[in-house]
């Protein structure tokens, strides 16, 4: 079983590389997901409300869901530097994006795993290849699957469902769900894939997730509802995809959840089309 495989298929994240290069001056940052790696020179970055972080070694410095920072550098020397944007969908509902920290600190020293993606992705960042920026771009969407392997695996999370599928009774059925978001699904069936009792489970499930079994399910129809939505799928077809035999009754709950009607996607493809 690997948690991961649907989860990702579903919510891909995004990652667009803006900067690669020696930065000499200070830099503002706004509120959007970011991915920086810090490859040379010595870094502080600010964050309203936090006390300012000094960076002096290689290191990864991950902000999933969009905090606005700056980063100050010594101007003679400078900060060698490859920064992404990130969109996770958080916003939308993405249990990925809603999972991790605020921010992620991994120096590359005490996170080997790390160094050789790292490598890949400064010799890139900084060549005159062709492919270059595509290549920067895949490179940094692995490290963000590491990243979030990482997270879940040190337990770094207390709730939500990477915290979930750190334990491994709940990662049995938030997979089970991830994989078969159409199955009529009821609480008697997660519990018993989890191994627990119906209580145990559904008290368990709403600790550490944070929201009862079935409204997790519900949520996460709708974040796939709202993937296919965007790859232009009619409304009917994304029904029955997730489990809603009528169309109506779909619209209904993707409203509620997401707060837009599915037909807006409809438009939106049509004006483009």
């Amino acid at each position: 079983m690997d948690p991961f495989a649907a989860l990702f298929a579903h919510v891909t994240p995004r990652a667009r590389t803006f900067f690669t290069g020696n930065l000499c001056q200070t830099a503002q940052f706004t509120d959007e997901g970011h991915l920086h790696l810090l490859k040379g020179g010595a870094l502080t970055v600010a964050q309203a409300g936090q006390v300012d972080l000094q960076l002096n070694e290689p290191t990864l410095l991950f902000f999933p869901r969009g905090r606005v920072h700056s980063f100050t550098v010594n101007p003679d020397r400078g900060a060698d530097l490859v920064c992404a944007t990130v969109e996770l969908g958080g916003a939308e509902g993405n249990p990925i994006g809603q999972g991790l920290p605020e921010l992620v600190v991994l120096p590359l020293a005490s996170h080997p795993a790390l160094a050789p993606v790292c490598d890949l992705l400064v010799g890139e960042a900084f060549s005159e290849r062709g492919g270059r920026q595509a290549a920067v771009d895949r490179l940094i969407d692995y490290l963000l699957i590491l990243i979030v392997r990482h997270v879940v695996e040190s337990g770094r999370v207390a709730t939500g469902v990477l915290a979930g599928l750190a334990d491994p009774r709940l990662a049995k059925a938030l997979t089970a769900m991830h994989e078969a978001p159409k199955k009529s699904w009821t609480l008697e069936d997660l519990a018993g894939i989890a191994g627990m009792s119906r209580t145990r489970f559904a008290e368990h499930f709403r600790t550490r997730i944070g929201q009862t079994p079935i409204d997790y399910l519900t949520v996460w129809r709708m974040t796939v509802a709202r993937q296919l939505l965007a790859k232009g799928k009619p409304v009917k077809s994304v029904a029955l995809q997730v489990g809603y035999q009528s169309p109506a009754a779909f619209s209904r709950v993707f409203s509620r959840v997401t707060g837009q009607a599915p037909r807006k996607f409809d438009v939106v493809r049509d004006r483009s089309g």
